[in-house]
């Protein structure tokens, strides 16, 4: 042991036993001074404590709100989710009311179908439905929808029937112009001589025909032709005049892509 050590442990045994020999008074006295002394000390630890408690607190705090923001964000996805599937429903419904209620003002009779197949040709020029002879349908059969004109059947099976679409340059429709006199041939357009694909020509126009786009093209009935008269084919989108003739460009009355729900027209009733 050197000399500093022994000379604080002799600094130790005097302190006690000064300590020993005070009053008790003094010793309060003195433990009060020494308290003073230590006072800041003391306080800052136990800031240092509850600075400790509140980050743990707020730590806390932060995780339940993250648990909290993940549910909220569960629940949104699922309510989004119903609100779709309660649109599609409604917008189902309201488009089977329409095709009811068209069936019912029709004074044909419509065999409803539903387009099960599309070819696979870059632009569907032929659609399969779920409606053959045993339900009345057979060839050349018109088939539309409240819209307008769709196509008209060829092929038919005892429960299926191939449509070809109005938009196929096979399939020939005799059409008028309305407000006019104007009557000609409607056809779909070969894909590589048409760039907006899906219109119609319209053929065997007069040359001055006073066809404005807009007008409205419907079926004209002819004498043994597949389709009864005033059935909306479509509009006018542009009156070309030729040399011998007048075209008109016709955007069809049906969305053809988008169509999935068609009726037959089997007969008058």
């Amino acid at each position: 042991m050197n000399k500093f050590h022994i000379a604080l442990v002799v600094a130790a045994i005097a302190a006690a036993v000064y300590v020993s020999t005070l009053s008790p008074a003094a010793l309060q006295t003195m433990q009060a001074g020494l308290l003073s002394a230590l006072s800041p000390f003391l306080k800052t630890g136990t800031a240092v404590q509850e600075n400790i408690g509140a980050v743990g607190k707020r730590l806390q705090t932060l995780d339940e709100l993250e648990v909290e923001n993940r549910e909220l964000q569960r629940e949104n996805r699922e309510l989004r989710a119903e609100n779709n599937l309660l649109r599609d429903l409604k917008q189902e419904n309201g488009r089977l009311r329409m095709m009811l209620d068209f069936r019912e003002r029709s004074e044909f009779q419509l065999v409803p179908a539903r387009i099960v197949a599309r070819d696979s040709s870059t632009w569907w020029n032929t659609v399969r439905i779920d409606r053959g002879f045993e339900d009345g349908v057979e060839a050349d059969q018109p088939v539309l929808t409240d819209s307008g004109l769709v196509g008209k059947t060829t092929t038919v099976s005892k429960n299926e029937a191939i449509v070809v679409l109005v938009t196929d340059e096979s399939c020939r429709v005799g059409a008028r112009i309305e407000g006019t006199r104007e009557q000609g041939i409607v056809t779909g357009f070969r894909v590589q001589e048409n760039e907006a694909e899906g219109l119609l020509q319209m053929n065997f126009l007069s040359k001055n025909a006073p066809i404005e786009p807009g007008q409205l093209v419907v079926t004209a009935g002819v004498v043994h032709g597949s389709f009864p008269p005033g059935i909306p084919v479509g509009k006018v989108t542009e009156f070309k005049r030729r040399a011998l003739d007048g075209q008109a460009i016709v955007e069809p009355a049906v969305h053809l892509a988008a169509t999935e729900d068609v009726f037959v027209l089997i007969e008058k009733k």
